[in-house]
């Protein structure tokens, strides 16, 4: 996963980006802030219609996911409850030469001020000893800034999730399975930001925390737990443990991505090696995409157990269990060797999770039986499954795999290259373009006028009457516009009455133009783009 130290494509994708109005630099006319980045007409556009598909696939379409929108300022004791105060930090050393301020683990290639596609050699000067910085921004709430009034601003969305558990399960009328979902701003200060804007301070997060039945409790009920199994496991199935449902939503993430234009031979599965997992993690897969400046995560799916919401309630001392009346009534018709067996790795399981918590070895061995013992009342602690994507970087996939560059040589032996941006039409920033042939025709003005203010309701629409109509169907190209409507003079019928009211509707992939009637123009490219 090395990357290259200059990156033509990269550079050009990054002039687009400023060129058109996807991305510009945060407080540009000051000089800029670095790992900070504002989204433009084309990229603020491109980024709603992301987040609006996530939230429709994962919580619309389906009926075992209910939404959240929580604070980005929330109680430090979340924080300290799920650790990132204590070890959330990256290693950092400052260079004595020059006075900058690096990850240890990047000291070699840190981002160029003026190119932040590009990356540049560190100086060679005497450099510190590592040490822990941690990544989480501070602040104060109140008018008093001491140590009492410190919070900070999220770096995850999903300590929110795990806190509102119980308020959500008891609301939104779900029985475990069910998931949690919620986009919204996260931050780290990060020590050095860099790859444009797939490693930011400031960025945006797509989380799911899908609550599961402990294996133990899935056994006791069905009988079985079902194998892992190869591919994608189908629909959701009683008797699945959290292997199945880890693959599951693997499958399911993957096949998102494919629908919105990155095709899976872009993508990469990386299983993360047991040294690499967090320690309350039993697997977690990342999806890579190929990025211009090498291979890179875009999401984590990660099977976390009971952690985090067993961590909230031992440290808010409010219970997380949830109750399981088809539970407590298989329980009681278990043999007694299946009973006991399945009580002693619950039992084991639990005592792992408090002893590796602090927990006193003897405190945590009468707590663990207690847990286990819950289990012939029908109460368990859900485990999670927790798909997480990160919206920037994938705005910046979807911008590079849509890059694409033409080169065209006119009838006079001019060759010139044009960029067009190759957007699946669900996350096309604009949908459609109308066009009137001339802007000095006033019966042309008016009917294309017409025909945006018919395609306004359903779809994104630019209207543009300026320079030559191949100068604007280049410029919507390069937007990512898939389809144009030219309004021209078949559309008044001045060369025949067969052509009255229709309009030519152009393809940015192919350049081929159709003719549609203008009635049916709105239902054709509404089903084009959906």
């Amino acid at each position: 996963m090395a990357e290259p130290r200059s990156n033509e494509l990269m550079e050009k994708i990054v002039s687009l980006c400023k060129r058109r109005g996807f991305i510009y630099q945060s407080s540009e006319i000051y000089g800029g802030i670095n790992g900070f980045w504002d989204y433009g007409p084309l990229g603020a556009e491109l980024k709603r219609n992301v987040k609006d598909l996530w939230w429709r696939h994962i919580v619309h379409h389906r009926d075992d996911v209910a939404g959240l929108e929580a604070t980005i300022i929330m109680s430090p004791r979340i924080w300290e409850a799920s650790g990132h105060v204590d070890t959330f930090s990256d290693p950092m050393i400052d260079c004595k030469t020059c006075k900058g301020r690096f990850r240890a683990d990047q000291a070699n290639e840190i981002p160029c001020p003026q190119k932040p596609s590009k990356m540049v050699s560190e100086c060679h000067g005497e450099k510190t000893e590592p040490r822990a910085f941690n990544l989480m921004f501070t602040t104060h709430v109140g008018p008093v800034q001491d140590d009492s009034s410190v919070a900070y601003l999220r770096p995850e969305t999903a300590q929110a999730i795990f806190a509102q558990f119980k308020n959500v399960l008891e609301t939104s009328r779900q029985k475990v399975p069910f998931g949690i979902a919620q986009v919204g701003k996260a931050f780290r200060n990060e020590v050095t930001p860099r790859n444009y804007t797939f490693r930011s301070r400031e960025f945006e997060q797509m989380e799911l925390e899908y609550f599961i039945k402990p294996d133990e409790v899935v056994e006791a009920i069905q009988g079985r737990v079902a194998p892992a199994g190869d591919g994608h496991p189908g629909e959701p199935q009683s008797d699945w443990g959290w292997q199945r449902w880890h693959k599951y939503w693997v499958e399911e993430r993957i096949r998102f991505y494919e629908s919105i234009g990155l095709p899976r031979t872009t993508l990469e599965e990386y299983w993360q090696t047991p040294e690499e997992l967090a320690h309350y993690a039993r697997a977690t897969v990342d999806i890579l995409f190929q990025f211009p400046f090498g291979t890179q995560e875009l999401e984590g799916i990660a099977a976390r157990s009971d952690f985090d919401l067993s961590q909230h309630a031992r440290c808010s001392g409010k219970p997380m269990a949830v109750f399981d009346e088809e539970l407590r009534t298989a329980w009681k018709d278990l043999e007694e060797p299946r009973r006991q067996a399945l009580w002693q790795r619950y039992h084991d399981a639990r005592y792992g999770y408090l002893t590796r918590s602090g927990v006193d070895p003897e405190a945590a061995a009468a707590m663990a039986k207690d847990d286990a013992d819950g289990l012939a009342k029908g109460n368990y602690v859900p485990h999670v499954i927790e798909p997480s994507a990160g919206v920037d970087r994938l705005i910046l996939a979807l911008i590079a795999n849509a890059f694409s560059e033409v080169s065209e040589t006119d009838a006079k032996g001019k060759t010139e290259t044009r960029v067009i941006m190759r957007f699946h039409p669900r996350v096309a920033p604009i949908k459609v373009g109308v066009l009137p042939l001339l802007r000095n025709k006033p019966e042309l003005v008016q009917k294309a006028k017409a025909v945006r203010d018919l395609l306004r309701p359903h779809l994104t629409v630019f209207y543009d009457d300026g320079g030559s109509i191949g100068r604007r169907y280049a410029r919507q190209d390069e937007a990512g516009t898939p389809f144009c409507v030219t309004v021209d003079f078949e559309t008044l019928g001045e060369k025949g009455p067969e052509l009255a009211d229709t309009v030519t509707v152009r393809e940015r992939d192919t350049a081929a133009q159709t003719r549609v009637p203008i009635a049916e123009l709105a239902a054709m490219l509404i089903a084009k783009t959906r």
